[in-house]
């Protein structure tokens, strides 16, 4: 009998359950994965731009599942999680605002819902957010008012310096003239007003219903906005990231030397080993079975259970 039961609670493993978040005109979702054991600690973990799920992936390019992949590697260290839909990706659709009322300060008020009620949901006094790609922004801006549900940030593979600084340089590739259009309709959302005509070739980007969303983002300087917190930071980031760079990292750390920095080696924007050649380096983003890079997951648990010991 005891083998029995011994048996049955190796199998028993991490429970998951679907979690709501009251929300404007419609309820938030997300995947509360709670550990076997003991909840030492609880994080919220947001996605990067885009059409990015809980799991991290944007079907069918990407289906890396990086976040459902943290997830359950942080609880097997014994902290809980709750990967979110963002609204209208999902089952957060339904909370989807038209394009043109969508601004970036409603992730960051939702994120700071979503701490709150995962640090409710599991009896922890507040909660850890772990923001990826894009995500990493949505936290900085999250905590600028102050927030005590919020333990403090950890930042994976987040841009260092302003989105205008990094559009222009992946801009660069545009032929003539259309990288100078491109450059010029920067410059106009950058300073807070809007492009009646953008060229036909940028409407993906530039498109007049997002461009109100644009001019919210722009002026963000993750830099800034990290010197003027004053929590536990943990900056992550690989060397194999063919979207966010080391140096992107590095300006994060210089604006807060407190922050603990790692920088995984042969390591990509999904968190996975991969080289540095795009086309191997982009094959990992459509493999669930390949896991997270070792080293990611522990020493993301390792700064969340030593800070939430203080």
């Amino acid at each position: 009998m005891l083998t029995l039961l011994a048996a049955a609670a190796l199998l028993a493993g991490p429970t998951a359950a679907d979690v709501t978040l009251p929300a404007q005109p419609a309820p938030l979702a997300g995947t509360l994965l709670s550990p076997e054991g003991a909840t030492s600690a609880v994080a919220v973990v947001l996605p990067g731009s885009g059409p990015t799920d809980r799991d991290g992936n944007q079907t069918p390019a990407i289906r890396a599942s990086t976040y459902r992949l943290l997830a359950e590697g942080l609880a097997a260290e014994g902290i809980a999680t709750v990967r979110i839909d963002k609204r209208g990706i999902g089952a957060s659709a339904a909370a989807g605002f038209d394009e043109t009322k969508l601004r970036f300060s409603d992730y960051a008020l939702d994120a700071r819902a979503w701490a709150a009620e995962a640090a409710r949901l599991t009896d922890q006094p507040c909660a850890w957010l772990i923001g990826h790609s894009e995500g990493a922004l949505v936290a900085l801006q999250a905590v600028q008012e102050g927030d005590d549900k919020i333990c403090g940030l950890v930042l994976l593979s987040g841009a260092g310096r302003p989105a205008g600084v990094v559009l222009r340089e992946q801009l660069t590739a545009l032929p003539d003239p259309l990288n100078t259009q491109a450059y010029d309709a920067l410059t106009e959302l950058e300073a807070g007003r809007t492009v009646a005509e953008p060229p036909a070739a940028l409407a993906a980007l530039f498109r007049p219903s997002v461009q109100p969303y644009l001019i919210s983002w722009l002026p963000l300087d993750p830099a800034d906005l990290l010197a003027a917190y004053d929590g536990p930071v943990f900056i992550g980031q690989g060397t194999t990231d063919i979207q966010v760079g080391v140096v992107d990292a590095q300006a994060l750390a210089a604006a807060d030397p407190d922050a603990t920095l790692k920088l995984w080696d042969g390591v990509n924007h999904v968190l996975k080993t991969a080289p540095a050649d795009r086309a191997g380096n982009l094959a990992t983003y459509a493999d669930p079975d390949l896991p997270l890079a070792p080293g990611v997951t522990r020493d993301v648990a390792a700064f969340i259970r030593t800070n939430a010991a203080r």
